[in-house]
């Protein structure tokens, strides 16, 4: 080990949560931070980007607008910096490409000396005679390991494509997570039929995109557990509840009491674009006229078991959840859409004595996104148990960041929003009417 290098913080993981963080930090000078990634550069779900694919929430949304309209680091200022800004205004549309989000955040990132790429964080220890966090990180390129050191942590090492349990320790060629779907795109336009497993938008994606190959032959199944194809919801007073009051209320209620309301919620943050929806039916439509056959099965209400091999293809045991029987499907490819899911590092062993965690293991996040008693730790995008559905969302990634920021600084570097909602979510009075005479 080599180098000592001394950070106010480090941030271990570039995703657009830390990229955030970083771009809000460049010009705070009295804070000297570092950002880690091991990839090779930044690439956000090169898996998933389809040329007319969308985020799912507005341009405002981007790394730091919303903490800092002013920031030169915002994707209005990209967009203008590029000669795309009048093509942007013209097009009326607040929802970004998410190709052209990429552009934007690699944009960024070249900017941004203090992000090092091909550097991947071995291991993690406390130095309690210095009050450091010592992280030992290995170069790539030269497999050098170099110990960097900080007075604190942001993990940004982002969620991982979560398999069903079934598949644990299984390894089938044409078994896929939606994160691979446009790698093996050409060999499932060519086989024979595809199943695709799950209800949120990146399954509807895929299934748009592969409609047309299945008037060359290719038979498509789509299988979701739940009882219908169902819109996430976008209504403007559901939206109060990505607000800071909203992330209080649910923060202080019993843990337990927060796991039942956040069953109750998937069409919060799981479902399906709108439009999409609409367009699917409207493509399936205009396919039909004549009242052509189509390749395609849209089936509800199927729980999958498990998958295993049958010759050259794949036999899927599902479970009709309202019929309460069993059935099978064979089919040569199947790409699960089964979300992502927090898994936590390697490297924490080292510290996890500080680490706080709750009675199932969890980390137990303080409101201020640290999870240490020492407030030194600080976490992107691990706290839904804690926060609530609100955690992934682009949308409120600057809102958490100015929060990490002012603590880091100890002073108010950037305005944080206390109360933005018309809505009250606890029985505390905050509103004083006010009667004329």
């Amino acid at each position: 080990m080599e180098n000592k290098q001394k950070y106010d913080i480090i941030g271990i993981g570039i995703g657009p949560f830390n990229l955030g963080l970083a771009a809000l930090l460049e010009p705070v000078d009295h804070v000297n931070a570092l950002f880690l990634d091991q990839a090779e550069g930044f690439d956000w779900h090169p898996g998933l980007m389809l040329d007319n694919a969308t985020l799912q929430v507005p341009f405002m949304a981007d790394l730091v607008t919303m903490a800092d309209p002013k920031s030169k680091y915002s994707f209005l200022n990209f967009l203008k910096e590029t000669d795309r800004l009048y093509k942007f205004y013209i097009r009326e549309d607040f929802f970004i490409l998410r190709k052209e989000y990429n552009l934007y955040c690699q944009w960024v990132v070249n900017q941004l000396p203090n992000c090092l790429f091909g550097k991947k964080v071995e291991n993690i220890s406390f130095n309690e005679t210095q009050n450091l966090y010592a992280i030992d990180v290995l170069d790539l390129k030269n497999n050098d390991v170099t110990t960097y050191y900080a007075e604190k942590l942001v993990l940004g090492t982002g969620t991982q494509p979560n398999l069903p349990q079934f598949m644990e320790g299984k390894n089938y060629p044409n078994v896929i997570h939606t994160s691979e779907y446009l790698e093996h795109k050409v060999n499932i336009a060519e086989a024979n039929s595809v199943s695709i497993i799950g209800s949120g938008q990146s399954a509807a994606e895929i299934f748009q995109d592969l409609l047309p190959e299945t008037n060359n032959g290719l038979f498509m199944s789509w299988f979701t557990r739940p009882d219908r194809f169902f819109p996430m919801e976008y209504s403007k007073l559901t939206l109060e509840l990505t607000s800071p009051e909203y992330v209080d209320h649910f923060y202080q209620m019993p843990s337990q009491q927060r796991k039942n309301l956040l069953g109750k919620q998937p069409p919060l943050y799981k479902g399906i674009n709108f439009d999409l929806i609409n367009d699917i039916f409207d493509t399936l439509y205009e396919m039909s006229v004549g009242n052509v056959p189509l390749n395609v099965e849209l089936k509800p209400s199927c729980q999958l078991d498990s998958v295993y091999p049958e010759g050259n293809s794949y036999a899927l045991n599902f479970t009709h959840v309202q019929d309460e029987v069993s059935f099978s499907h064979i089919s040569d490819y199947i790409i699960l859409a089964t979300g992502y899911k927090y898994k936590e590092p390697k490297f924490l062993q080292g510290i996890e004595t500080v680490i706080n965690r709750t009675d199932d293991g969890l980390f137990e996040v303080s409101r201020h996104y640290t999870i240490d008693n020492a407030e030194s730790i600080f976490v992107q995008n691990a706290e839904l148990h804690t926060h609530g559905f609100v955690t992934p969302d682009l949308g409120m990634g600057a809102y958490r960041n100015a929060i990490i920021i002012n603590a880091i600084a100890g002073k108010e570097v950037y305005k944080v929003e206390k109360r933005i909602a018309f809505q009250q979510f606890n029985t505390e009075k905050t509103w004083t009417a006010k009667h004329s005479s």
